[in-house]
């Protein structure tokens, strides 16, 4: 199998995924590049897809759209991709934030932070839908009293569940991983 390599915007994006991924796609070769914000990482990718000489090597970028226009973010994300020849490379755009795809799951930050009840306050407006919460970081740190993203990653990784993530821009990065996994798989 080849492996997956994840172009990160922040090491909170990488020790969420290095703790949650092996649980969704066992025995996948992940590989995590974590960047110093959105602009590292823009700047990085050509370089880095350019320079990268594996064979077999897949890439994903995942960065935050912090209020941008996710579709244009994409869309320049794929050409700086395609300008460096690995049109193939998955981009995925975190609705606003990182944690939005946390608060998508209510049930894990309840379980990670022992805050029994957090999960029943799913049935607010603002929770059914987190990719539209303009400030997740914030909200995130009213539901928990944690701001430190770091380990609030880590404790969460151990339980996040896709099947019941409410955030949409979740979905379809997992969607979307998990489909380049399996055509990785037919291809052997």
């Amino acid at each position: 199998m080849s492996k997956l390599v994840f172009l990160l915007e922040e090491k909170s994006m990488e020790i969420i995924l290095e703790n949650m991924l092996p649980r969704i796609l066992p025995g996948v070769v992940c590989q995590f590049v974590s960047h110093e914000g959105k602009s590292d990482l823009d700047i990085s990718i050509p370089r880095k897809l350019k320079a990268w000489k594996d064979p077999g090597v897949r890439f994903i970028v995942v960065r935050d759209n912090d209020g941008a226009d996710c579709k244009m973010v994409k869309k320049r994300l794929l050409e700086s991709c395609d300008s460096a020849g690995r049109a193939d490379t998955l981009v995925r755009i975190v609705c606003q934030q990182l944690e939005c795809w946390y608060i998508g799951d209510l049930l894990a930050i309840e379980r990670a932070f022992n805050l029994p009840g957090l999960s029943a306050q799913g049935n607010k407006k603002k929770y059914r839908n987190p990719d539209s919460l303009n400030n997740g970081s914030e909200e995130f740190k009213k539901l928990t009293g944690s701001a430190g993203k770091h380990s609030a990653a880590r404790k969460i990784a151990l339980h996040i569940a896709p099947e019941r993530n409410l955030s949409h821009s979740f979905q379809v990065f997992i969607a979307g991983v998990k489909r380049i996994a399996e055509q990785d798989t037919l291809n052997l």
